[in-house]
């Protein structure tokens, strides 16, 4: 069967891979689509994602959905795919926080060696308890953005119980990930959003999935009174942007990926102005409701720019890493649905 993998930096292959049996507890998933995501770039042009390195040949991809081809649910079942398998034992899963179990496995990581293989391949072998049967309706290319989703619905809540509800709340970065923020945050019911982002093309996408205003992150003025800043875009200027903008006493949510290494930024305004500085890493429950929202119609396909056969995976990679055309881009990895 074919699959996407990277081998290094500037070095990622079709290839064909063996197929696995599910053994007991098991789904078998024939993946349809497959986004990629900023993680994978790294990996492409990278050949890492801040201190993991490939060492060895790396299936990509964890954001996914298809059919059931084997195991205890029907064939054919529309389903959608959790990429986490945390260990459930250590004091983060016991406190209900999955999300941050320092020894969880990531489908498509390469933080252990063996690495963890991805899900851009045609068959899928997980446990059973990572599959989510999709709603009746929910066109499988959408629900592939649930893994995102879930990732920007657990930076809103991040800002605090009924944060947003009401406010007025900066977004900077325009990515993916930051255009799903801005739809999460339109469901949570925040008053004004402001997008920021260095491209036309992405505010133009904001705009277009809820955000109220849009600023160029190199512009002279800015709105005031920012009540939350959640930082999407994963440098150092936009965590700087964040912590000057947002009102005192306000709070700035970190979901963006920064660098390996020290990060500088106006820190003196976190004692000053009694700011409240957060981090958010992936998700857990939250991947149950974006599938919700999505299935309910939270309004995200503006986000989903260009879809590739999965021949064509370097191409796609290489116009995935174009912000100034590309936002989310799909990987077809299979139109054969399962009986």
């Amino acid at each position: 069967m074919d699959a996407c993998v990277v081998h290094g930096a500037g070095d990622l292959r079709v290839e064909e891979r063996k197929a696995v049996e599910p053994a007991a507890g098991q789904v078998a998933v024939r993946i349809a689509y497959g986004g990629i995501c900023g993680t994978d770039l790294h990996y492409y042009r990278d050949g890492g994602v801040g201190n993991f390195r490939i060492e060895q040949p790396l299936v990509l991809g964890h954001e996914v959905a298809g059919w059931v081809s084997a195991g205890d649910l029907p064939g054919g079942t529309p389903v959608g795919v959790h990429p986490a398998t945390p260990c459930g034992e250590c004091p983060e899963c016991v406190r209900d926080r999955r999300n941050i179990c320092a020894i969880s496995n990531y489908l498509g990581s390469a933080a252990r060696t063996p690495h963890i293989q991805g899900g851009f391949v045609r068959e899928l072998v997980l446990p059973a308890d990572q599959v989510r049967v999709l709603p009746d309706g929910l066109e499988l290319r959408r629900a592939v953005l649930a893994e995102p989703l879930s990732v920007a619905i657990h930076a809103v809540r991040r800002a605090g119980a009924g944060a947003v509800d009401g406010k007025k709340v900066l977004v900077t970065g325009a990515g993916p990930i930051g255009l799903l923020v801005v739809a999460a945050l339109r469901r949570a019911g925040a008053r004004e959003i402001v997008a920021t982002d260095l491209h036309e093309t992405p505010l133009a996408l904001a705009t277009e999935v809820g955000a109220t205003a849009t600023v160029r992150a190199d512009a002279d003025e800015w709105p005031d009174e920012i009540d939350v800043a959640i930082e999407a875009s994963g440098t150092a200027g936009g965590l700087r942007t964040c912590v000057q903008r947002v009102r005192r006493g306000g709070t700035v949510v970190q979901v963006g990926s920064l660098p390996p290494g020290d990060t500088g930024f106006p820190g003196a305004l976190l004692m000053t102005q009694e700011l409240t500085l957060t981090g958010a890493f992936r998700f857990d429950h939250e991947f149950d409701t974006a599938i919700e929202w999505l299935a309910d119609g939270l309004y995200v396909d503006p986000i989903v720019t260009h879809t590739f056969p999965l021949a064509d995976a370097v191409a796609a990679f290489d116009l995935a890493s174009d912000r100034t055309v590309a936002s989310k881009v799909l990987l077809e990895i299979s139109a054969d649905r399962p009986r």
